[in-house]
């Protein structure tokens, strides 16, 4: 149980660093020129004067969830590590929970995000790629489902409350 706690504890913070850079970095898109170069991310410079995509906001919106329900997970795991805090044995169990709802929210923002962007006309001189913090991304969806999968077996492996307990 401990092995998993643990390990689940990790995942979980990696996935919640790696989710909170994506979001605040500006690699997610890139576009090559004959002569510039220029990358874009989920908030654009010129906020004041373009409104966003609906896709960006979307892809926005879907990635705070599974940010802050990646927070949330990441508290019920230090908390059950801690006895005089935790839900006598129920911590795993909702951290488990809250780590399959993030990892949704955050495979629900990265396919809008990559079907949108996929879909996008090309030009024929300028070349168009996916960059770091779209992969970024992808990978703390990944952390987080690894997150709940080893929260849950941390629950299931451990004791559970009974009669005697109280």
């Amino acid at each position: 149980m401990e092995l998993c706690r643990s390990l689940a504890l990790l995942t979980g913070s990696l996935g919640l660093v790696s989710i909170l850079i994506a979001l605040s970095t500006d690699f997610w898109f890139v576009a090559k020129g004959p002569r510039f170069s220029f990358h874009s991310g989920l908030w654009p410079k010129e906020f004041h004067t373009e409104v966003p995509a609906d896709y960006i906001r979307a892809t926005q919106s879907l990635s705070i969830l599974a940010t802050l329900w990646g927070l949330v997970s990441v508290i019920f795991l230090i908390t059950s590590c801690i006895p005089s805090l935790s839900i006598r044995g129920y911590g795993p169990l909702v951290s488990s929970t809250m780590a399959f709802a993030a990892a949704i929210f955050a495979v629900v923002a990265m396919v809008v995000y990559t079907s949108e962007r996929w879909n996008q006309p090309q030009h024929p001189q300028i070349q168009t790629f996916f960059s770091w913090s779209f992969y970024l991304g992808w990978v703390s969806a990944v952390l987080l489902l690894c997150t709940g999968s080893l929260s849950l077996g941390a629950y299931c492996s451990g004791p559970r409350p009974g009669y005697d307990a109280l």
